[in-house]
């Protein structure tokens, strides 16, 4: 699981009861500790260990960037000082957490120690003027579950901005011709999102894979009994060793480039070179955790590290094309790829085989497991970007080949209508969880429109206020 690391800056203001703030300081600095939270204290900045003034601030700025907070989280422990909350988050500019505990009965003379929500009305609005997207917290008790949850979603939210702003994607070749769909502004991506491309043409990849053959035995050997013992091999000797070689090639060159993610011509000269499709070698880095997309599908990499993030490196995701309706479930459709799905993911033992469009082996056949999915694609034309969202669950469905899943939605007309128009194309990611609230969240950080392919956006908006 992702650590993500919060910068903890409590606030007060003066005309309200100091002494309650600090109470509330130290009361929910422990809770986070209750809840293994890895966060930045200030208590070294001021006694009190809250924000309220100028100078504390410049000095909370400069502790939390030498820190390298990845989100900041700004409880307001009674009325807070709201621009002091907005000029330190300008600085950080990481994703921001506005929370407040719930105020007591006022007592029997009717004072009132916090006034912690109106506070939270005009942090909110000052968060506006300085043009500061941010996510609410609803006034809630340190017990309530709804804290532990909105707490845990927004760390979420800033694992997904923090690889969304440090992407860099190994491109192993061009596109394939036949695939327009699939071609990418490099340039765009570069100077909107800082995500960066390392292209290598193919002789690069396949060099390696001869190199390690011959250097990596050892490495290669360990990937041959790792296939044995997980999967039915059903390819020649020869043929799973240049699978299990294409797997370390490929990991090197991730590592030596530094990208964590990898996007590669499946076909066709790559089985011209070494004889195999790359399906199982892309299976088996995807269980590891990097992803691997195919036909050079860019946005289709970018995806799979959104949703990777989004479910905090706790589930692995899966690259499918969307095929064709389901022969007897009127929303039903299937999710199918050649073969490239992590087998952790399969419902039955994967076979090592060969693919359904292709002559040469090294793809996997596995049905994935049923239950509650996400479908998520981010891209985009003509200079903006979305990302489409949805929900989905498995179902029963006819036999296929390479790895697919029949899943069943509200409304496939919809749907495919949604596809067609775009800016989307047939590939999407999904994952065996629901990370939908937290990627419609990350989406006001990162500058990309969410657009959900069911009318759930007052669901989600009011799972994300806490009801």
């Amino acid at each position: 699981m992702k650590r993500i690391k919060l910068g903890y800056a409590p606030t007060r203001r003066s005309i309200f009861s100091a002494p309650d703030a600090i109470k509330y300081r130290n009361l929910t600095a422990e809770r986070l500790k209750e809840l293994d939270i890895d966060f930045v204290d200030i208590t070294d900045i001021n006694e009190e260990g809250l924000l309220y003034n100028d100078e504390d601030m410049v000095k909370i700025a400069e502790k939390f960037k030498k820190e390298k907070i990845d989100g900041l989280f700004l409880p307001h422990c009674n009325f807070g000082t709201e621009y002091e909350c907005a000029r330190l988050a300008k600085e950080l500019k990481v994703p921001v957490l506005l929370w407040g505990p719930l105020d007591e009965r006022p007592d029997e003379n009717g004072v009132r120690l916090r006034d912690t929500q109106c506070g939270l009305f005009a942090t909110g609005k000052v968060l506006r003027r300085f043009r500061i997207p941010f996510t609410y917290l609803t006034n809630c008790r340190l017990n309530d579950p709804v804290f532990e949850r909105g707490l845990r979603d927004f760390m979420a939210v800033c694992n997904v901005v923090k690889t969304f702003n440090h992407m860099r994607i190994l491109q192993i070749s061009t596109r394939p011709f036949d695939f327009w769909t699939t071609m990418c502004n490099e340039g765009e991506l570069l100077e909107k999102f800082n995500i960066q491309l390392s292209p290598i043409p193919m002789p690069e990849l396949t060099d390696e894979v001869k190199r390690v053959k011959d250097k990596e035995t050892t490495a290669v050997a360990e990937v041959v009994a790792y296939c044995r013992e997980n999967m039915e091999i059903c390819v020649k000797d020869d043929e799973l060793e240049n699978v299990a070689a294409l797997k370390v090639a490929m990991k090197n060159l991730a590592d030596k480039y530094g990208c964590q993610a990898i996007a590669i011509q499946c076909w066709n000269q790559l089985q011209t070179e070494i004889g195999i499709m790359p399906c199982a070698a892309n299976a088996l880095l995807n269980d590891e955790g990097i992803p691997v997309v195919c036909e050079t599908d860019i946005h289709g990499a970018i995806t799979s590290l959104l949703v990777e993030a989004a479910g905090m490196g706790e589930t692995r995701s899966f690259f499918a094309d969307w095929t064709i309706r389901h022969p007897d479930i009127e929303n039903g459709e299937l999710l199918q790829h050649c073969g490239p799905w992590p087998i952790s993911l399969a419902r039955e033992k994967a076979k090592l085989t060969y693919p359904l469009a292709f002559e040469h082996p090294g793809s996997i056949t596995a049905e994935a497991k049923h239950g509650e999915v996400s479908l998520v694609r981010f891209d985009g034309d003509n200079g903006e970007y979305s990302m489409l969202l949805g929900r989905a669950k498995g179902v029963d469905g006819p036999k296929g080949m390479g790895t697919y899943l029949w899943v069943e939605v509200d409304n496939i007309k919809r749907l495919e209508a949604k596809i067609v128009e775009g800016p989307y194309i047939h590939h999407c990611v999904g994952i065996h969880k629901d990370v939908v609230p937290v990627l419609y969240e990350a989406c006001k950080y990162i500058g990309v429109t969410p657009d959900l392919y069911d009318p759930i956006e007052e669901e989600v908006k009011a799972y994300l206020r806490g009801e």
